[in-house]
């Protein structure tokens, strides 16, 4: 173990870095050097603070590797990594404007009155318009145009509701009108809920789902339950669990069999303290076929059927971590210029942008997520979640943030702040990155104690801004390495 204190050890490379000598353009590495920078890194990824690999970085006479081997330490030491503070400044991700539409959005957040919600259903930014449907009050149901606003995002619902056109919505309207109209009472809201669940459209049938449980309809959500798709059968789990309590255990007991971690973890969470002495039985055969599947992203499914089992999150079995360090970690880490384009499908309006990995704070991170990119793993997945005021987030094969990508990425915290066009690493935990990305849609600060930033937005923030929920990613690609 390293007795040294690593602050005052880091706070003597910062100073290090400023000076003129670093500033000059480095020489470069010999091939036993890239190849210590490796070892280093492995280190840091196994969180191995014994690694000789890490004494001999620190004794290096190249700055470069001298700050990796710091920096190692450091992340290896504190899960937190507070020493970080201490380390020279990242070059600052690129500053981006926000859309003017976004301070009407926010203007919403507290808006009762109905007239201005009225107002803000007709604006010509869809997340407005959106927003504005999400925080009508029940006191608004006797306002005759805004309801009839809301009853027309439904009755206009194509047959084909899985295309939009730029700037436009494809479903997203009549999903979050249903929920207005259960939330405010409105009569004709059941009808149109029943609507909406028979749809080929999977996640019109989630926003019924969550309809019925805001209008109280058991039988419905009792049916729902058996719904094809996971995340509409977690929702309707979920609903009936806080209306009916342990009355439709059997149904839970059911779902347990069920292909999707979301809706697993969702129906152990309903079994926990069961009466039915078949629900622990069901729950411990349930976990181990979930160890079996030897995915680590699948935890939250694991330790809630251990729960539902009568058993302790400490009897869980996860995978083995994942030990090797991509190719690519090592170029990464000391520079290298790598971009990726993320296109958008044409059914969710096309468009394209472009960021770039930051290997110089996260470079095994930006390896990975490189790898998955010329696999095409993240081709045809979806933003799940959009928070026009927040973040987006996507890339999981389920469209869910129960689940991931099959082995935990580990953080690696640096000093490049959640400011508006960085991209994060989505995280259930510490060192639990499941290849799911998030891209900062205004700055975000409080983030940096939890989340890593490995990449940034470099052109086509217009684009990140238009997203709605449910956008397909058409494909991720890298881009031809460019000149110096």
């Amino acid at each position: 173990m390293f007795r040294r204190p690593v602050r005052s050890a880091l706070c003597v490379i910062a100073a290090l870095a400023s000076s003129a000598f670093v500033r000059q353009q480095p020489r470069p590495l010999s091939r036993a050097d890239s190849a210590l920078v490796g070892r280093i890194l492995s280190a840091e990824d196994r969180r191995d603070s014994t690694d000789r690999a890490l004494a001999e970085g620190i004794r290096h006479r190249d700055a470069r590797v001298q700050l990796l081997a710091r920096r190692a330490i450091g992340r290896i030491r504190d899960p937190r990594f507070a020493g970080r503070d201490s380390l020279p400044v990242s070059p600052a991700p690129k500053v981006w404007p926000e859309p003017a539409w976004r301070l009407r959005f926010r203007a919403l957040s507290s808006q009762k009155d109905c007239s201005a919600l009225r107002v803000a259903l007709a604006d010509s930014a869809w997340p407005v318009r959106l927003r504005a449907a999400d925080v009508a009050p029940a006191a608004c149901a006797s306002d005759t145009a805004l309801v009839a606003t809301l009853r027309g995002w439904i009755d206009a619902l194509p047959a084909d509701a899985s295309t939009r056109a730029r700037g436009g919505v494809a479903w997203q309207a009549a999903a979050r009108a249903i929920l207005a109209m259960a939330r405010l009472q409105l009569d004709d809201a059941r009808p149109r809920a029943d609507r909406l669940a028979t749809s080929a459209q999977w996640t019109l049938r989630l926003y019924a789902t969550r309809a019925f449980g805001i209008l109280r309809d058991s039988a419905r959500l009792r049916a729902l339950v058996h719904d094809p798709d996971d995340n509409v059968k977690e929702a309707a789990i979920l609903a009936l669990r806080a209306l009916t309590g342990h009355a439709d255990d059997s149904l839970y007991i059911g779902a347990l069999r069920a292909n999707g971690a979301q809706a697993v973890r969702a129906a152990a969470g309903a079994l926990e303290g069961s009466p039915r002495p078949e629900a622990r039985q069901a729950a411990n055969d349930a976990f181990e076929r979930w160890v079996a599947r030897d995915n680590a992203s699948a935890r939250d499914a694991r330790v809630a059927l251990l729960a539902a089992a009568g058993r302790p999150a400490s009897d869980d079995r996860p995978p083995a971590a994942t030990s090797k360090i991509p190719k690519d970690a090592v170029a990464l880490a000391l520079g290298a210029d790598v971009r990726l384009r993320v296109t958008m499908a044409p059914s969710s309006g096309g468009g394209s942008f472009t960021v770039r990995l930051r290997g110089d704070v996260a470079p095994i991170m930006a390896a990975r997520v490189l790898e998955l990119v010329r696999r095409r793993y993240y081709d045809g997945l979806t933003w799940h979640r959009v928070e026009p005021d927040f973040v987006i987030q996507g890339g999981g094969p389920g469209a869910n943030e129960y689940v991931g990508y099959a082995r935990y990425f580990r953080d690696e915290l640096g000093t490049v702040p959640h400011v508006r066009g960085t991209v994060g690493m989505s995280t259930r935990g510490h060192d639990t990155g499941d290849a799911q990305w998030f891209v900062n849609l205004r700055d975000n600060l409080r983030l940096g104690r939890e989340y890593t930033v490995f990449a940034e937005v470099m052109d086509g923030m217009e684009v990140v801004d238009g997203v709605l929920e449910g956008d397909t990613i058409g494909r991720i690609e890298e881009l031809p390495a460019r000149s110096p």
